[in-house]
């Protein structure tokens, strides 16, 4: 190796790790990477149009409704806004063979969260185990547990770079026998802390899945993702999600969220 060589490779390696130094902690890019994706706000609202396409190119809709309430009595992320229990109602209206279908969460940090889905069809309401968190939402390439959140303290999180638009993180499972990957790497873009990018890995170190948002929009304040997509790299599938008339601080009340109202939906807030 000449002396250019190695010092243009010891330049390199002191501007990853100026760089590196200069963010902020892993701690803080994951807490306000949380709060970005799913606590702006103490309550939201949003129109979401689902389109599955399998390896064939064939497609199938879902359109439904979002609500959502926090528990923390505040917003703001330095009181732990980005962290705390949650409530979310997704009300399902098309295609026909959906239509007043309710999936409900009862998000816990402490402990495991209450899901329930509403089965109009048979007048069934099934209560959604834990372990089937990890599972396929209404059919799509997102899981469940997208939908509502992954608990922080189930992952390990570690800084692995940076560069001019992206902090990027590695996410390892604390509990690895309970979930299908190894580890997952977000890239997070610096001034609005939305996680643009996900990778996620399977057990033999494989890509398996990505996670892309395509379209970022800023609504009362809130960089918000209005278009996302899910792939499915061993099976071919695909899932779009699209979001419209998304709104923040809506005032939803909190009985909406109840067992009854699985049911009964609350018609106004739905329209």
């Amino acid at each position: 190796m000449s002396i250019k060589q190695l010092t243009l490779g010891l330049s390199a390696i002191l501007a990853s790790s100026v760089a590196l130094a200069a963010a902020p902690s892993v701690d803080e890019i994951v807490n306000r990477t949380n709060y970005t994706s799913y606590y702006q706000g103490q309550d939201g609202k949003a129109k979401v149009k689902m389109t599955i396409t399998d390896s064939q190119n064939r497609t199938r809709n879902r359109e439904f409704v979002v609500l959502r309430r926090d528990i923390p009595t505040t917003d703001a992320i330095e009181n732990n806004a980005y962290e705390g229990d949650q409530k979310m109602y997704v009300y399902f209206n098309r295609p026909a063979d959906v239509n007043k279908m309710v999936f409900m969460v009862l998000k816990k940090i402490k402990t495991d969260d209450d899901r329930w889905l509403y089965l109009p069809a048979l007048d069934l309401v099934k209560r959604i185990a834990a372990s089937d968190k990890r599972t396929s939402f209404v059919g799509s390439d997102f899981l469940y547990e997208d939908i509502s959140g992954r608990n922080l303290q189930a992952d390990t999180h570690t800084l692995i770079g940076t560069d001019a638009n992206y902090y990027i993180v590695e996410n390892k499972p604390v509990a690895a026998d309970e979930v299908e990957f190894s580890r997952y790497v977000m890239y997070i873009h610096k001034t609005t802390f939305l996680p643009i990018s996900t990778e996620y890995y399977n057990k033999q170190g494989e890509k398996y899945k990505t996670y892309t948002a395509l379209a970022v929009e800023t609504i009362n304040g809130h960089p918000t993702i209005t278009k996302s997509e899910a792939k499915n790299l061993k099976t071919g599938g695909s899932t779009l999600m699209e979001y419209s008339s998304v709104e923040y601080d809506v005032g939803i009340p909190d009985d909406i969220f109840s067992e009854r109202n699985l049911r009964k939906p609350p018609r106004k807030l739905l329209r």
